[in-house]
């Protein structure tokens, strides 16, 4: 291995993203950039994209670029009621600008409620769309929480996401 201590020695770089959100009645719920009717929305400063968030900051900390609580505060108004997929557009500009592009995505949703399998397809064509990418790299999941917890109670969604990312010359 070379004594370099440069990123750019490195081919191949992983991150992991979490996010979670409080579920409140009168916000409209946006999951993946697809509005979703439910009785609940996600509270956020953005329109507080949990999936989209999780995937931020899993593209971030692949990338060594910190997370999205730095490049997007929740303090500056100019993000206040944002798409969520903006954000991630940005992200994906940082990443092309930085010499990455996406090999591939996985994540997962926690959420009692509602059901996403109909939204699904939509979600991964918002995602690879603001990346780049072709669908067939993005995979997202759902899971409840069996009744356990915050998620179980329905008070709130989480989401994990995982990537990996190569160098452009890769």
């Amino acid at each position: 291995m070379s004594s370099s201590t440069g990123s750019d020695q490195f081919r191949y770089r992983t991150g992991i993203g979490y996010d979670v959100h409080v579920m409140v009645p009168g916000r409209n719920l946006v999951l993946g950039g697809v509005e979703i009717p439910h009785n609940k929305g996600l509270l956020g400063h953005s329109d507080a994209d949990v999936l989209l968030h999780a995937i931020s900051d899993a593209l971030l900390g692949a990338a060594g670029k910190g997370d999205i609580g730095e490049h997007f505060p929740d303090t500056d108004l100019k993000y206040k009621g944002i798409s969520s997929l903006v954000l991630l557009r940005q992200v994906g500009h940082l990443l092309e600008t930085s010499g990455f592009q996406v090999v591939n995505l996985d994540c997962v949703l926690l959420a009692e409620q509602p059901k996403i399998s109909p939204y699904k397809a939509q979600m991964k064509v918002n995602i690879a769309k603001e990346l780049n990418v072709d669908v067939c790299q993005v995979n997202i999941k759902a899971t409840t929480n069996e009744g356990l917890g915050f998620i179980g109670r329905q008070e709130g969604m989480a989401a994990y996401a995982t990537v990996l990312l190569c160098k452009v010359d890769c």
